[in-house]
């Protein structure tokens, strides 16, 4: 039985500076493979290596695989709108604290916790008696004070008389004019004792200012109010129309200023741009007013400028302290260049779309994005032409600075709908 030992002597005729994976190697495979055949036994398995690796000897030529497919479309041109986006708070148009103004003790609570009264309703009744005995006293005040101006009228026209005839010195028609004037003093006192008397009385019971709903009340039926000092006894708040309170920063401040300035926009007629507000779990902008208010100077410690808006609120849908989303429309972009949202990607130098060139080799191409438009539209205003094939599907398989094969498609552009 033929061993190891057996074997011929590996090749070393490599040639100079040749390796084994080369030609010149294939050729001393194949001369040694056959020696050992020629040697029998333990030989065949030397044989059956060598046939494996004398199998890769053929002629092996490396063909690269093909570009990746990729999808690629050219912007969507269009006209849309820019907005002024921002977060804020709902406040009440009209709100009041419902005090007790007279003292007394509360006699009854006319109204349920929550209800929506009309303006003029009454809505706690204090003890009435004794400032209608109070208003009864000054009336009668009054009236006797009516009677003695009269009285002194007709003696100072008596006197008056007298006087023209010489029957009376003129001490005493001095006398009658001062009585008249006193009296009349004396009625006029009266008069506003009365009136006093009157709104007191008109205090005892408390109705609502406007139309509204009413807090809960906060005193009971039988307790002492406003004894050292006007006593809350609920609240009522307005809610049609309602408020929106938002913050503006400085950058979009100085943006639109300069906008309106170039179009020759008064700030009366930027108080009558609209203002689009959605709750947090609405879809969009269903409420729709228009700006009320616009701070004159920037707040120092926030940098913004406070804004606010007036909105319907028929629904009552909205209530005081709700955040919301706002936005105000103020500017119309005639040709937009506007990609899916989805195609952009973000690093350290911003946010950057991939384009394939005319090479079909991608580019990474750093935008400017704005406002992301309805149907997942995003508007890009810098860093985009509109011949510019951008990447939208297949991002992973699109390298910068590899090539691609790019498969043209089109931009859904579906319905506009309101966010």
């Amino acid at each position: 039985m033929s061993s190891l030992a057996d074997l011929p002597a590996w090749p070393t005729d490599w040639g100079e500076g040749m390796k084994p994976w080369h030609q010149p190697a294939c050729a001393a495979f194949d001369r040694y493979a056959r020696r050992a055949a020629s040697s029998g036994g333990i030989h065949a398995a030397v044989i059956g290596l060598s046939v494996i690796l004398l199998t890769g000897c053929e002629q092996n030529t490396f063909v690269p695989p093909p570009p990746p497919k990729v999808e690629v479309a050219v912007p969507v041109k269009r006209a849309v709108t820019r907005y002024l986006e921002a977060t804020g708070n709902t406040a009440a148009v009209k709100s009041v604290d419902l005090v007790a103004r007279v003292q007394g003790f509360l006699e009854s609570i006319n109204y349920k916790d929550g209800d929506f009264v009309k303006e003029g309703t009454v809505l706690f009744t204090i003890e009435p008696e004794t400032y209608k005995l109070k208003l009864d006293q000054a009336q009668a005040a009054q009236a006797g004070a009516q009677a003695s101006l009269k009285q002194a009228d007709l003696d100072f026209q008596r006197q008056s008389d007298l006087v023209a005839r010489q029957a009376v010195s003129q001490a005493t028609l001095d006398s009658s004019t001062a009585n008249r004037d006193n009296a009349r003093a004396n009625l006029a006192q009266a008069q506003a004792n009365t009136r006093i008397a009157e709104v007191n009385y008109g205090y005892t019971k408390v109705t609502a200012p406007f139309d509204g709903y009413v807090s809960a009340h906060l005193v009971s039926v039988g307790e002492l109010v406003g004894a050292a000092s006007p006593t809350q006894l609920a609240s009522i708040v307005a809610l049609d129309p309602i408020y929106v309170n938002f913050n503006v920063n400085e950058q979009d401040v100085l943006r639109i200023r300069a906008e309106a300035a170039r179009r020759g926009v008064t700030v009366a007629e930027l108080r009558q741009l609209p203002v689009q507000v959605g709750l947090q779990t609405e879809q969009g902008y269903p409420h729709e007013g228009k700006l009320d208010y616009i701070a004159p100077i920037i707040n120092q410690s926030t940098g913004t400028l406070p804004v606010r808006g007036i909105v319907p609120n028929p629904n009552r849908q909205m209530l005081p302290g709700y955040f919301v989303r706002v936005r105000v429309p103020y500017d119309q972009m005639g040709d937009a260049l506007l990609v899916p949202d989805t195609s952009l990607g973000s690093d350290q130098g911003g946010r950057y779309l991939l384009v394939a060139n005319g090479e079909n080799v991608v580019e990474q191409r750093h935008v400017q994005a704005g406002l992301l438009e309805d149907g997942g539209l995003r508007v890009i205003e810098d860093g985009l032409k509109p011949e510019d094939r951008v990447v939208v599907a297949g991002l992973l398989r699109a390298i910068p600075g590899e090539k691609v094969d790019p498969q043209l498609q089109k931009i859904d552009t579906p319905a506009a709908s309101a966010k």
